[in-house]
């Protein structure tokens, strides 16, 4: 009688579980002007013009400076990610199906809040020329160079965003392999390759659009855009009678816009790299 012997061995799977590689979550929600717990289907942001002082006559009116007004709607969107997880399934894997949709759930609705927020930034109107370069230290010092044009405050809280190759490239710069690394600044940025160069926080992003050969890269302050949720990412886990199964269920209710235009710069560089 004639058996092999590692038919009768007992298959012993490890716990983990492999997840497809995949940026997880949010990399921006801290990066924008957040307002949560919105009530409602639109938020509001309010904008100020800039204010300007001038003299007085000995007895005269006071100079007004009539600083403009004005309000940028943000409509909020419902966002879900669900999937089935059979109960006889879950006798059959060693690894917690039910943890494994749940993560695979919250990052793709953190995906979908830095999507909302790339799409606003790329609707603006202040975009580099593009020229047959990637990301260039002369383009960098143009951006710079455009929100200090436009007053915009140099206080920390500038931010830009590039892509897989423009961080290989920013890497070639001298002064920006030996800058800083922001996650001592920024809770959030641990871990992550981040670094603070000409007071601007880089930070390296797998999903800013692509087309036509040039990647687009953003730099922006804090307070140019604006991100609103009604409800943060919430997972509900329901045990559904017909399918036999439990919904692993994600919700969100988010928005964002553009409030200052002259607050983000659109950096598009050569990068001949497969769309994501």
């Amino acid at each position: 009688m004639s058996i092999t012997i590692e038919n009768s061995f007992v298959q012993q799977y490890v716990s983990e579980v492999h997840a497809a590689y995949q940026q997880r979550g949010s990399k921006l929600r801290n990066c924008v002007r957040l307002q949560t717990g919105v009530t409602g289907g639109t938020a509001v942001f309010q904008k100020n013009g800039k204010g300007s002082a001038g003299r007085k006559t000995r007895h005269g009116n006071v100079p007004l400076m009539n600083v403009e007004h004005a309000s940028v709607p943000c409509l909020l969107e419902d966002w879900y990610g669900a999937d089935y997880v059979d109960k006889l399934d879950e006798l059959k894997f060693k690894q917690d199906e039910r943890a494994v949709v749940a993560n695979a759930g919250a990052w793709a609705l953190g995906r979908k809040i830095d999507e909302l927020v790339l799409a606003r930034m790329a609707a603006g109107d202040n975009t580099l020329a593009l020229a047959d370069s990637g990301l260039t230290k002369a383009k960098i010092l143009e951006a710079f160079g455009r929100l200090n044009t436009a007053d915009v405050p140099d206080d920390g809280s500038r931010f830009a965003a590039v892509g897989a190759r423009q961080w290989n490239e920013l890497l070639d710069i001298s002064e920006f392999k030996s800058a800083d690394y922001a996650g001592d600044r920024y809770p959030w940025l641990k871990g992550t390759e981040s670094r603070v160069w000409l007071g601007i926080t880089w930070l390296f992003h797998s999903g800013l659009p692509l087309s036509g050969g040039a990647r687009t890269c953003f730099v922006w302050h804090k307070s140019a855009v604006g991100l609103a949720e009604g409800q943060d990412i919430k997972c509900f886990i329901d045990w559904v009678p017909e399918k036999a199964a439990h919904l692993v269920d994600h919700m969100l209710s988010a928005g964002a816009c553009l409030i200052d235009t002259s607050g983000v710069v659109a950096v598009p560089c050569k990068d001949d790299s497969p769309a994501a």
